[in-house]
């Protein structure tokens, strides 16, 4: 089992997602545990964030990695589900707030948190505020995660925060803010938790929703 659950395991690292659905089913017919198969690609997703982190990895080698990472959990997913495993960490709503159309920081914050085992919703770049909440509200959101690269827009994010008051979702909705003019006194002075890069977004998404 164990040459089984490394297979799935490095798949993942290579972005193999053919290997990863063959070794998982398989996996599933000789009555290895939904959970114990679940725990293996995640160990896969966990090196390709470290290396990520380290700067050894770049996005394409991120988003094969979390294709590969959710091709499997959909296979062990209707299995957990009977087993009463939570598969899905929580949602949440992604996007570059309005004025900024600088979206690859973002997009790499939303490989990362899908490869965590969020569901994510990503609605691109110069999205309005109000946007934010009405997708919010429509898909049962846990996070509203907010992009900004330049100084002007990320004063954007305080108006995504005081339009979530006025929409009566936030705090329950959590806002998790990001960028390269953003701080962690920023974030506190509005609200927010915040993220300096990918990996601490998904650290702090995990910590929000109590994982």
């Amino acid at each position: 089992m164990t040459t089984r659950l490394e297979k799935i395991k490095s798949a993942v690292i290579e972005g193999d997602v053919e290997t990863v659905e063959r070794e998982v089913r398989e996996g599933l017919k000789e009555g290895v545990s939904a959970k114990t198969l679940l725990d293996a690609l995640v160990e896969g997703m966990n090196v390709i964030s470290k290396r990520f982190e380290d700067g050894e990895i770049y996005l394409p080698e991120v988003m094969v990695a979390a294709e590969a990472m959710i091709a499997g959990l959909n296979i062990v997913e209707p299995e957990l589900t009977k087993s009463g495993v939570k598969t899905k960490l929580g949602t949440v709503v992604i996007g570059t707030v309005e004025g900024d159309i600088h979206d690859i920081g973002k997009t790499i914050v939303g490989y990362m948190l899908r490869g965590a085992g969020f569901e994510v919703i990503d609605l691109g770049k110069d999205v309005k505020v109000e946007r934010y909440w009405e997708v919010a509200k429509e898909k049962n959101a846990d996070i509203v995660a907010v992009s900004a690269l330049m100084t002007t827009t990320t004063l954007n994010q305080r108006r995504v925060v005081e339009a979530g008051k006025e929409a009566g979702l936030y705090p329950k909705v959590k806002v998790l803010v990001g960028g390269a003019c953003t701080t962690p006194e920023w974030a506190q002075s509005i609200g927010a938790f915040y993220g300096k890069d990918a990996s601490e977004a998904v650290e702090v998404a995990r910590k929000v929703v109590g994982r």
